[in-house]
């Protein structure tokens, strides 16, 4: 990190970030750089979508705690989002895609034809996201990149459109506007377990094990 403060010092470079790193590398990072007067590290770059939600355990806590902004990469999750490889909309041959990514299989397998499967979660997912995109008269992926502006940290999604009207879809996103309800259901419907220590400091049971002062010991 130093190399890199010292291009800030020269005014070659503003900020600095970090891309695809586990949580406790960020934070360590960052502590050394405020303990030696460094240049902290300003955004983190992961894989960040409805159909991906396991960063939420500690990669976006990580990033609210330093005052990091999200730029998250495949906000569609490969087109996953777009609502276009649901079985009902993937008869036509066009409409089919072959899964050539590994961050596809959590939520799609292949069929026998090579075309992506997705599992009983990520239908449930995508099915919501296209159910409240009909009620607000917009496109799944405007309701799926709309879905990132409402996160406990700022969230700046990694568009990659194709087209020009693909461009112009995906941009206004920035128009919807999202009822509470419609946030509840999206949250809801992607949902993943925290895992522990997440799942027993959030639950009752924490109040015997901590004695009431979990807020304080969290803190």
């Amino acid at each position: 990190m130093r190399a890199f403060d010292d291009l800030v010092r020269a005014g070659k470079i503003l900020y600095i970030g970090i891309s695809d790193a586990p949580a406790w590398v960020v934070a360590k990072s960052n502590t050394l750089a405020e303990l030696r007067g460094w240049t902290r590290y300003a955004g983190l770059q992961i894989n960040y979508s409805l159909l991906e939600r396991t960063v939420e355990r500690e990669l976006i806590p990580v990033a609210k705690d330093q005052g990091m902004t999200v730029v998250a990469w495949s906000p569609l999750h490969n087109g996953l989002l777009t609502g276009k490889y649901l079985p009902e909309n993937k008869a036509a041959g066009s409409q089919g895609t072959r899964l050539d990514s590994e961050m596809m299989k959590g939520f799609a397998s292949v069929d026998k034809s090579g075309l992506v499967e997705l599992n009983e979660s990520g239908l449930r997912t995508v099915r919501e996201v296209v159910a409240i995109a009909k009620e607000l008269g917009s496109s799944p992926a405007q309701v799926a990149l709309a879905w990132l502006r409402h996160r406990s940290v700022p969230v700046i999604p990694i568009i990659g459109a194709r087209k020009l009207n693909q461009l112009e879809d995906n941009l206004k996103s920035l128009e919807i506007a999202f009822s509470p309800e419609h946030i509840r259901r999206l949250d809801d419907i992607s949902a993943v377990s925290m895992g522990f220590p997440h799942d027993i400091l959030s639950s009752a049971l924490s109040g015997s094990v901590f004695g009431g002062m979990r807020d304080q010991i969290i803190a």
